[in-house]
């Protein structure tokens, strides 16, 4: 069993496609470890409704390209289209971020997403959820790389979450 991690968006009725996300995770993978849910301006978009952003780590006997194609059928099963434009809302968003310590392309998906070094909405729930944990490319904890990122106008907070009837995340 391998250690994968994804990250979790959506600013589309966001209580119930990241609460649908978790089911269908948790239904297929079992146990999870979930950061808390923290809400985050948009990047790049023009529609100007924020995320909610999650990691979310499980262990998993699947290939990449499975966990891949798992992921993409999960988007689509909640609303997601292929012809939408790079920046417009989403239901659901599930990028996989590491898978062990994996590192170049695999079955075309390149690991670990380089979007953990980019995007606080990512790094700061990874770095909360596995601050010891190190990755895989630059050897760095994750905890040491939220420390040393620059969010600049990249703004998130935490929000008050409750999933499978348990807090998950509190406001800050």
């Amino acid at each position: 069993m391998t250690r994968v991690t994804v990250s979790i968006g959506s600013n589309i009725e966001r209580d119930r496609h990241v609460r649908t996300c978790l089911d269908a995770l948790a239904d297929t993978f079992g146990t999870l470890l979930i950061s808390r849910v923290f809400e985050s301006e948009p990047v790049g978009f023009e529609d100007g409704r924020n995320f909610y952003n999650l990691v979310a780590a499980f262990d998993s006997g699947w290939s990449v390209g499975e966990l891949q194609a798992w992921c993409k059928r999960l988007e689509f099963a909640n609303g997601r289209r292929k012809d939408s434009p790079k920046f417009s809302p989403r239901t659901l968003d599930i990028d996989l971020l590491t898978v062990g310590e994996l590192n170049g392309e695999h079955d075309g998906v390149a690991l670990p997403r380089d979007e953990i070094h980019r995007h606080a909405f990512v790094l700061q729930p990874l770095a909360e959820l596995l601050p010891e944990v190190r990755h895989p490319e630059s050897g760095e904890t994750y905890a040491a790389l939220w420390a040393d990122f620059e969010a600049g106008d990249q703004r998130l907070w935490a929000v008050d979450f409750s999933w499978a009837g348990r807090v998950i995340s509190r406001a800050d």
